[in-house]
């Protein structure tokens, strides 16, 4: 008997620990310390969940949400995974909810788990809403981001503009299940579709990493030798792809066009490593997702769809059509 008494003060004190240390972090990692709060005035608490916590990208939307919270006295959280991961995300999400957090901004996820937890949220009066990547079957009440279907066909418009005779065009994608690469790829495929002379030959996923769009390119050109264009559709493909084709031996130097502003992407513009990139504006996308989330909180609807602004960024004219004479 006198063991059972033991054991059973062991359980309690260990399950007791155990609470109050999960109870400690939930807290300081999705609740406002008071002393903060009340010292810096911070009006409400917003969670910003991304993709993949240190993405060039990401940091980038990263800085103009904390940029637009401190004017407006929020008090901001960044967090996400550290390599992309639907399910660390999610649970990201759902530890927010938990915490009682006052709004979320994150990329849409398109699964059933995704849409449970967007309801969850706004059922418990927080409101949710979608950046760089929409989830419009879900309850979520406004996506922030690119019109990526736009922005794929701006794309494939600019290969259009610039190249003359056949091309064989290899896709270089960050995720092969992210809705927003998704849509960049179908309306770069639409506008390709309607002139016989360009054929898309492959697709290859780079996991949006730098060493996975290496490796998608390789594919690719071992599939076909022949590629005259590529188009990679997240930020880290174009360099990847840059630097495959710049060592790679073939005939003629392919048509490159990237996606997003990334530094390194501008250096290889520059450079004319890569023709042309995509340029959305992840620091406004920031900005503006904080904004938004706000007059929500605030009881205002505004338009489910605020599209960010998205255009074809390249160092000069071309003297020739690629295909002319390379």
């Amino acid at each position: 008997m006198g063991l059972k008494k033991i054991g059973l003060f062991i359980f309690t004190a260990v399950f007791c620990l155990n609470a109050g240390y999960m109870l400690f972090f939930g807290r300081e990692t999705f609740q406002v310390k008071p002393s903060a709060a009340h010292s810096q005035k911070y009006v409400y608490h917003f969670v910003l969940i991304s993709e993949e916590i240190d993405n060039e990208y990401w940091r980038l939307v990263e800085k103009g949400a904390k940029a637009e919270a401190a004017k407006r006295h929020i008090h901001l959280d960044y967090l996400g995974p550290k390599q992309a991961n639907n399910e660390e995300q999610l649970t990201f999400i759902d530890k927010a909810i938990a915490g009682k957090v006052d709004g979320i901004m994150t990329q849409g996820v398109s699964n059933e788990k995704f849409n449970y937890l967007v309801n969850k949220s706004v059922q418990k009066g927080i409101p949710l809403l979608t950046v760089d990547t929409d989830a419009p079957e879900s309850e979520r009440q406004v996506y922030v981001g690119s019109d990526n279907y736009r922005a794929g066909k701006l794309a494939g418009e600019e290969l259009v503009r610039n190249t003359r005779g056949r091309q064989k065009v290899g896709i270089v994608t960050g995720r092969l299940d992210a809705s927003n690469q998704q849509l960049r790829v179908k309306g770069f495929e639409d506008v390709l579709a309607k002139h016989k002379r360009l054929e898309v030959v492959g697709i290859q996923e780079s996991n949006i990493t730098k060493s996975g769009a290496l490796q998608a390119t390789y594919e690719l050109l071992k599939n076909d030798p022949d590629i005259t264009a590529f188009f990679g559709t997240s930020a880290l493909d174009g360099i990847g792809i840059s630097q495959v084709t710049s060592q790679y031996q073939s005939k003629k130097k392919p048509f490159i066009i990237s996606f997003d502003t990334l530094p390194g992407t501008m250096a290889l513009i520059r450079a004319e490593q890569i023709n042309s990139t995509v340029g959305q504006y992840p620091y406004q996308m920031g900005e503006m997702a904080v904004r938004t989330l706000l007059s929500l909180k605030k009881g205002k609807l505004p338009q489910p769809l605020q599209y960010t602004k998205t255009d074809i960024i390249k160092k000069t004219k071309p003297a020739m059509l690629w295909g002319d004479s390379r």
